[in-house]
């Protein structure tokens, strides 16, 4: 029974979003024994985008299952003994949840204005290599809360800008004239 190996809850050992080119967009790796050093985090994602022909694919002893959409790539990792299934089911959470929260809108451009958001769909999904929600519309929820939990969205920046170029303008006009008024005099 030595060939066995004992079950786990740490099932996913990364999720990785890469662009058309194979660069980063947002990573996360949850086993640091596999990737000490983001040198080599970078290395396997470039290993991983040249071999992403096949849904699922087997690199450096990890199972790695992947889904791409315009110019990004989704995947997600985990060990050589992972049932490919439950990868499957974490990708497609972390798909469809992305798709959900960029209405549909998936690419470059609207992830890198969301990524804050991306990231905590991230860690709604998965936590620590355990997945936690495979329910791509309760992690859409879940990050829609937490975002409106903020003490800052666009209103309240927008507000406080306008508050800021106010005092700004009134502090400015009171400067110019004290200034006129000093040399009248």
């Amino acid at each position: 029974m030595s060939g066995l190996f004992e079950p786990t809850l740490y099932m996913i050992k990364g999720m990785a979003i890469l662009d058309s080119d194979g660069n980063r967009m947002l990573t996360k790796y949850y086993d640091p024994t596999i990737f000490p050093t983001v040198k080599e985090e970078k290395k396997f994602e470039k290993q991983l985008f040249n071999r992403a022909n096949a849904e699922i694919t087997m690199i450096n002893r990890l199972t790695c299952v992947y889904r791409s959409n315009v110019d990004l790539y989704f995947y997600v990792i985990g060990s050589s003994q992972e049932n490919e299934l439950i990868l499957q089911s974490v990708l497609n959470c972390l798909y469809e949840s992305v798709s959900t929260i960029l209405r549909k809108n998936v690419e470059k451009r609207t992830l890198l204005d969301n990524l804050d958001i991306i990231m905590l769909a991230f860690d709604e999904i998965c936590d620590g290599g355990i997945p936690l929600e495979t329910d791509p519309q309760v992690v859409a929820q879940r990050v829609a809360l937490r975002v409106e939990e903020s003490p800052f969205n666009d209103q309240t920046v927008t507000q406080l800008k306008h508050k800021i170029g106010a005092t700004t303008g009134a502090v400015l006009q009171s400067a110019r004239e004290q200034l006129k008024w000093s040399l009248l005099k």
